[in-house]
């Protein structure tokens, strides 16, 4: 998991995050120690910390005094939120930007990314049945 050009901690807090939107943790429930994360990625805990605690300030996780950190209530919801909004700003509103260069109106937009997930959809059924 561990990639290089980002910083570790920032990977650790996207781990979670992920785990989170994608259900594997599930609101109110234990994260894993940042002991734990240390040893499974062969960092140093207090990196694994520092990315635990990264979620702690943005409200994602909150700590349960001598048991350890649990994901809060809402949390998913806010995530999906933030994402979407991230999504919009890094590749939909450069992508419009583009298409008004080049004279492509956003309709015609629509259309080809309705078209382009249609044969994503199309093939991966062939896939499935071959």
């Amino acid at each position: 998991m561990i990639e290089e050009g980002k910083p570790i901690f920032v990977q650790i807090a996207e781990q979670i995050e992920n785990d989170i939107i994608d259900g594997a943790i599930e609101e109110e429930t234990q994260v894993p120690s940042t002991n734990e994360f240390a040893v499974f990625y062969r960092i140093n805990p207090a990196t694994a910390g520092k990315g635990v605690n990264r979620l702690v300030e943005d409200g994602i996780l909150y700590k349960k005094r001598g048991i350890g950190m649990f994901v809060a209530a809402g949390a998913r919801a806010r995530l999906v939120t933030n994402r979407t909004e991230e999504f919009a700003a890094s590749f939909v509103r450069p992508l419009l930007d583009e298409a008004a260069k080049l004279g492509i109106a956003p309709n015609q937009v629509a259309a080809m990314i309705q078209s382009a997930a249609s044969a994503d959809t199309t093939n991966q059924k062939e896939t499935v049945t071959s």
